[in-house]
């Protein structure tokens, strides 16, 4: 991921500003009426109502906003919409684009509510890496799903780079967008040996997604992919963006043509069933809704609490590297996933201009769950890891030794992990009318756009999940919210990490 709010005065000074209006939510889930001091953040960064934090630290993405970033479509709400998507990020726009697109959508009124400025969550504070899992986790799926289960997901994943290309050059969207290698790197023996054998069982499987991957272990390891010390690399296709301004592209188009009224800075408090449909409750007012499509991944439990124990706001650490004014960084044309001795493991990429975004360094926050685990609080750094990337590109990478390189602007950000590793994608069991496409687990690049163009087909097309092809293991399932909410939390993959459970159809 790389997500990022507001820096104390202990850590470096970003020199960004991003802030948007402070809008006060009083509400509380179930709609009873709560005093302001109960929405601001407690001392761990949590909110009660898992809303996203009012004041963001700022962070490299955003350092220009773009002019929509705070747009209101009207100066009022609309009384009704007939398809009502709550959150202006990644999944709530793509969602619009693709409605924007179906013909069966025609004339129908749409509108998304964003409770901060457009794209400012997540997906506006990410690593810019448009990478596919071709077997990190895919081992997993096949143990809890079987390989033609697995295969689906790295197949579809794979689909995204392609797609989110054509997009751009459809739309010239100007997002620097890259098509490159992405290279893993394992720097512990013992793991390379490991990454090895699963690679060689998933090869054994037939699995057709293996087919771009290039796997190297012996002694020319470091040689070829940069990165001292490695025992192991391998290498296939991936892309890097800057997803704010490709997202923020697509939202001027979809202002600008009048096909969405996008309402910023307006919270989605409550709901309730009204009529043929729901009432959502704003600090501004109310909006009836035909149709929801809940967008907002790390937030969702704010509007549907039975998601609560299923998917749980985690902060992730994210930063821009650069070299000293009047010097040229060494050339740096791959992206990465690099493992340490230690089994940390960052994601990489580099920038046209020569910089370099870096984060990840889970395992050094791991330990102090109030700085991450269902904390909210953008507005401040994960203290246990944000002097991680000090020196980082020095002693991890051959030729940078005097580079000078440097931290320049870190952040942190908000992701929606799930309780059992997948996307929740679909109609929410149990609420006619209402769609999810959330839970992302720090992962979305890869996987929201063609999920959202699938929830956009089953609301106006009145399609099943299974008619959408979407992956069946991404489905959103009473079983799987019951599991969530009746097992430990630590049994889940979020703090277990152990894959122990099995997929279940439901």
């Amino acid at each position: 991921m790389g997500s990022i709010g507001p820096l104390s005065d202990s850590v470096r000074d970003c020199s960004l500003s991003n802030k948007s209006p402070v809008i006060t939510n009083g509400h509380t889930p179930n709609g009873i009426s709560a005093s302001k001091s109960e929405s601001q953040p407690t001392p761990n960064g949590t909110t009660p109502k898992r809303l996203p934090h009012a004041s963001p630290a700022p962070c490299f993405w955003q350092s220009e906003l773009h002019p929509l970033h705070n747009h209101r479509s009207t100066e009022q709400l609309p009384e009704h919409s007939d398809i009502v998507i709550i959150g202006a990020g990644y999944a709530g726009v793509s969602t619009a684009y693709h409605l924007s697109k179906d013909p069966a959508a025609a004339g129908k009124s749409i509108t998304i509510l964003e409770a901060r400025g457009a794209c400012s969550g997540a997906t506006g504070r990410n690593g810019g890496h448009l990478r596919p899992d071709l077997y990190g986790h895919i081992p997993t799926y096949v143990d809890r799903a079987g390989a033609d289960a697995a295969a689906e997901i790295a197949e579809f994943e794979i689909a995204h780079v392609q797609e989110i290309k054509k997009i751009v050059e459809e739309e010239n969207i100007d997002c620097d967008f890259t098509l490159t290698r992405t290279i893993d790197t394992w720097c512990n023996e013992e793991a390379a040996k490991k990454a090895k054998m699963q690679y060689d069982r998933l090869k054994a499987k037939g699995l057709k997604h293996l087919d771009d991957v290039i796997f190297y272990t012996g002694k020319n390891v470091e040689g070829i992919c940069g990165v001292k010390g490695a025992f192991a690399c391998a290498s296939y296709t991936a892309g890097i963006i800057w997803p704010y301004k490709f997202i923020m592209h697509l939202v001027q188009s979809l202002v600008t043509s009048n096909r969405i009224n996008l309402q910023t800075n307006t919270p989605a408090t409550s709901l309730f069933p009204s009529g043929s449909g729901y009432t959502i409750t704003t600090p501004r007012g109310t909006i009836h809704a035909s149709k929801i499509i809940h967008a907002n991944n790390a937030y969702v439990s704010a509007l549907l609490p039975e998601y609560a124990p299923s998917i749980i706001p985690c902060k992730g650490i994210c930063c821009r590297i650069t070299v000293p004014a009047g010097t040229t960084a060494p050339l740096l044309n791959d992206s990465y996933i690099n493992r340490t001795a230690d089994n940390t493991l960052s994601y990489l990429i580099p920038r046209p201009d020569g910089s370099i975004i870096v984060g990840g360094a889970s395992s050094k926050f791991r330990p102090h769950l109030n700085q991450w685990y269902s904390n909210v609080n953008d507005s401040v750094l994960i203290e246990s890891a944000k002097d991680y990337y000090d020196n980082y590109m020095q002693t991890t990478y051959r030729g940078w030794e005097s580079s000078g390189a440097s931290v320049s602007n870190i952040w942190t950000g908000v992701m929606g992990y799930s309780y059992d590793s997948n996307p929740h994608v679909g109609a929410v069991p149990g609420r006619e009318g209402q769609f999810m496409v959330a839970g992302w687990n720090g992962h979305g690049m890869p996987c929201i756009w063609l999920s959202a163009k699938g929830v956009a087909r089953m609301a106006v097309r009145n399609l099943s999940f299974e008619e959408t092809r979407l992956p069946r293991m991404y489905k959103t399932t009473k079983f799987r919210l019951e599991r969530a909410a009746k097992g430990k939390e630590e049994d889940g993959d979020i703090l277990n990490g152990a894959g122990m459970l099995p997929y279940v159809a439901g």
